[in-house]
This record gives structure tokens, sequence and C-alpha cells, in this order.
């Protein structure tokens, strides 16, 4: 599948500091990269390039084959920005707002009235088109920010940081709408805190720290990636009593076992549910299939102790635990 989007090689410093360092990804039409990472990252930077509002101080950035950085007159049509701080002009209607920026695209007439009507209507905006933008929730305030952003069909959307604060709901919807663009053909670049958010909305991902692009792909290949090398896995089991037997002394003899095996630590016991870790020693390297190899060594004391074990698993692995893997200990 071709690129929409590629990123080549894209570094940016103020002065000394090295805000983004050699980053290179492609994005192709129809998909969702999720761009991770903390705080000071780089995230930001990077999307600002991309939305042509910064310059990169070396590096190439491409979309549908024109160049942000030398002819970003061309580029802008073909993409939609939304930062992390959106704002809205309190004294408008949502009909008002998204007219204003629709005539600022320079849509006109007809034209323009149609492509506010469909905006509005794909992001559940027609029964709010006459209420005033100040009176709004923050969700509904969102899909404003989110509706100007697609008044002039834009081939990418760059998305700073959509969901946050939002409620569990909004996020839900926020999904979807994100899920349709794709459907029809948008790029999508997301970045977000909420990495489980991440991990069921995109098709790729981006991890991100003090610049570096640490790892890149799709959801899956990251997280088979990082699975692998990690060194930790939270293991959760249920216990079952039987007549006659105290629930808290089953439970006191399942931590007792559990902290004489190799590996295991941080043992949680409460009432019938029981945590632990399985976790390597500092340095060595994690081999393949190691986590299920330690479970079934566990499970195996656990059955002949005659522990009443009526479920046991361990955790899958998630954007979270991949994010902790690559970017544990990094420094710049």
């Amino acid at each position: 599948m071709s690129a929409l989007l590629e990123v080549k090689g894209l570094s940016r410093y103020y002065g000394s500091l090295k805000a983004v360092d050699d980053i290179t990804f492609s994005l192709p039409a129809g998909t969702i990269l999720g761009f991770i990472g903390p705080n000071g990252a780089g995230k930001s930077t990077t999307m600002r390039i991309i939305a042509t509002l910064d310059v990169p101080t070396s590096g190439e950035v491409l979309l549908d084959g024109k160049s942000l950085v030398a002819r970003p007159d061309q580029a802008r049509p073909l993409l939609g920005y939304m930062p992390d701080r959106y704002g809205t002009y309190d004294d408008m209607t949502v009909f008002e707002f998204l007219d204003f920026f629709a005539r600022a695209y320079r849509l006109r007439g007809n034209e323009r009235k149609a492509r506010v009507d469909s905006v509005m209507d794909f992001t559940g905006l027609m029964p709010l088109k006459d209420k005033l933008t100040s009176e709004l929730s923050k969700g509904m305030k969102q899909r404003v920010a989110l509706g100007r952003t697609l008044l002039h069909d834009p081939k990418l959307l760059i998305l700073d940081e959509p969901a946050d604060g939002l409620d569990p709901r909004a996020r839900i919807e926020l999904r979807e709408l994100l899920r349709a663009l794709a459907s029809q053909g948008k790029a999508v670049l997301i970045s977000s805190h909420i990495l489980t958010e991440l991990s069921e909305i995109c098709d790729t991902c981006a991890i991100i720290e003090q610049g570096h692009l640490l790892a890149t792909g799709t959801v899956q290949e990251v997280l088979s990636r990082t699975s692998n090398a990690a060194a930790f896995s939270e293991v959760e089991l249920t216990l079952y009593a039987g007549a006659g037997v105290p629930l808290d002394e089953v439970g006191r003899k399942t931590e007792r076992l559990l902290l004489e095996q190799p590996l295991v630590t941080n043992v949680s016991v409460l009432n019938n549910a029981v945590r632990f870790r399985l976790e390597l020693a500092q340095g060595v390297t994690p081999g393949a299939g190691w986590v299920e190899e330690a479970s079934v060594r566990v499970l195996k004391v656990l059955v002949n102790a005659e522990i009443p074990v009526t479920s046991f698993r361990t955790r899958e692995h998630d954007l979270e635990d991949a994010f902790m893997s690559v970017t544990k200990g990094r420094v710049q």
C-alpha cells in the first residue's frame, strides 16, 4: 500500500535542544496511526511540522507526493489540523462558527452550505446548530473543533490529544467518528496519553521519547516485538474454597507457595482473587516463550499442592506495556 504521508529523517532543533531527532515513518490512506510518547517527547513538534506550522531543521515531509517543507501552500488544502488546545468563539452558534471557517476555506454559495450541513450531520451537531458554542459541553466543543477540521475535506487529519478530558461516552463516540473517517479513505495521525484508547482504534503506532522514534509498525507488530523483550508479566488467578475450608486459609497457603517460586514477585491476595508478577532478574535477556514456561511451572506447583484454582491467566500485553518496555531508562 502506497503511503499518503511520508516523514523522512525529520529533525528539529531549538538552539541546543534537539526536540525531534531523525524521525522516519509513513502513513497510508485509510489508516489511523497512534503517536505515543510522554510530555516533551516531540509529538506535538512533529505534528506541527506536518501541519506546516513549524519548519524542520532537516528532513522532508511528503503529503500525496507534495513537499510540506518546500511548498507548504500546495499541501495545506490536503490536511486538517486539530491542536491539543482548540478554541471556539463564544458569541457564535455552532452553524455560524462552522460557516465562518467554511468561508475562510473559500467555500461559496450552495457548496458552502452543503458542506457545513454535511459536517454537522456527520459529527452529530445538527440538533445543536443554533446553540451558542459557549453553552456546549467539552465533548460537543471537541466535535465542533473536529467539524472545523473536516470542512475542506482533507486527505490527512492531524489530531493532537483529541480525547484529552473527555468522558467515556465522548471518547467512544470520537473513536467511532475516526473509524468512519478512515473507512472513507482518510489518513489519521493521532496522539494520546490514553494508550488503551489508541490500541482499540489504531492500525499502526509509533512510540517516541526525547525526540527519538523507538518503535513503529502495526499495533500487533509492536506488541509482538515488545512482548518478547519484556522482562515481566502480570498473572491473575481465582481460588475456590470448598465446604469446611476457610477461604482465608486457602489464600495464605497460596501466597506462601507463590512466594517460594522463582521469578514470582508482588503477590497480593484479596478474597478469592490472587495477583502476582513473573519478573526476570535485572540484566537477564528475555527469551521467546519465557512467560508461558514460567506460568506452567507455577500452575503445576499449585495443582500438586491441591490449591483449588478455577482460573489462571496472564494479562494480555498491551500498548502500555509496549511503551514501558521500549522507553525504560531512555536518556537524551
